[in-house]
C-alpha cells in the first residue's frame, strides 16, 4: 500500500483530492500541505524520521515555491518519492515528463483517472522490473500551443538533436527537449537499443538486419539505419534474443 502527500494551495481542490485518495484501498495514508515550502519541510521531516513516502501528488501553479521547482528539489533526495502532477494547466506536461513524473492529471480530477494514476504508481514502485515495462508510457509533445501525447509503442526510433530528441513514428516525427541518454534509461526495459551514439531504436520495429559494405544496417519501417561498429555486437545479440532467433 502507498503512503502519499497531496500538495495544493487551493484548499477545496486539496480536500477533494485527499478525499478521493482516501477512498482508494491501495492508499495506506494521505498527508496534505497547502504550499510548496510546507510540503518540502514535511517531506524532509518524514524521510529524515524514517517515515516512508511513496509519492507526491503535486499542483504546479502555487505562490512561492511552485510545483516544478519543488519537484526538482525532490529529485535530489537520496530515494525520492514518485511524482504525479495535478494541475489545471496542460502546457507544463513536457516539463513534467522531463522530471520523470509517473502521471499528469488535469483538474477537475475524475475518480477513474486518479485510480489509473494510482495503478501507475504501484507499477513504478514495485521492486524489480515490471512485467510489461514502459508499455503505457507516453511522451507529451508541444505542437503550436497544444500538447500531443505520443505512445511509446508508436516510436520506431529516436535521434539526438543537440539538447533535443526527435521521435520518429509511423505518422510523423516530434521534437522533445530531453537527452537521448535519459530516454535510453527510461526505455531500456521496453526493448529500445542504442545502435549509434545518436540513435536509439525500438527492437519491435526492426524488420531486417543485414551486412552492407562491412557495416551492419537495420531496416526500421521505411528507414535504413546504420549501426556503429562500437554497438554492432550488442545490437545483434539483443535483436536475436528479442526475436528468438528470427534474425540471423
Amino acid at each position: 500500500m502507498l503512503r502519499v502527500l497531496a500538495v495544493d494551495d487551493e484548499v477545496p481542490a486539496l480536500e477533494e483530492l485527499a478525499y478521493l485518495l482516501r477512498q482508494d484501498n491501495r492508499i495506506e495514508h494521505v498527508r496534505t500541505a497547502c504550499d510548496g515550502v510546507t510540503a518540502l519541510q514535511d517531506m524532509v521531516a518524514m524521510i529524515g524520521g524514517g517515515e516512508r513516502l511513496d509519492a507526491v501528488f503535486l499542483d504546479i501553479r502555487m505562490p512561492g515555491l511552485d510545483g516544478l521547482d519543488l519537484a526538482r528539489l525532490v529529485g535530489g533526495f537520496p530515494s525520492p518519492p514518485k511524482l504525479v502532477f495535478v494541475t489545471a494547466h496542460d502546457e507544463c506536461a513536457v516539463q513534467a515528463f522531463e522530471l520523470e513524473a509517473v502521471d499528469y492529471l488535469l483538474k477537475p480530477v475524475r475518480a477513474e483517472r486518479l485510480s489509473e494514476a494510482v495503478r501507475r504508481l504501484e507499477v513504478a514502485s514495485a521492486p524489480g522490473p515490471p512485467a510489461e515495462p514502459g508499455l503505457d508510457d507516453v511522451i507529451p509533445v508541444e505542437l503550436g500551443g497544444r500538447t500531443r501525447f505520443v505512445p511509446q509503442q508508436a516510436v520506431r526510433f529516436a535521434e539526438a538533436k543537440g539538447d533535443y530528441v526527435r521521435l520518429h513514428t509511423v505518422d510523423g516525427s516530434y521534437l522533445v527537449r530531453m537527452s537521448l541518454a535519459a530516454l535510453e534509461r527510461r526505455w531500456a526495459e521496453a526493448g529500445f537499443i542504442r545502435v549509434h551514439r545518436s540513435t536509439l531504436v525500438s527492437a519491435r520495429h526492426v524488420t531486417e538486419l543485414r551486412f552492407e559494405g562491412g557495416r551492419v544496417m537495420l531496416t526500421v519501417g521505411t528507414e535504413t539505419l546504420q549501426v556503429s561498429r562500437r554497438h554492432t555486437r550488442q545490437v545483434r545479440e539483443q535483436l536475436v534474443r528479442q526475436h528468438r532467433g528470427a534474425i540471423t
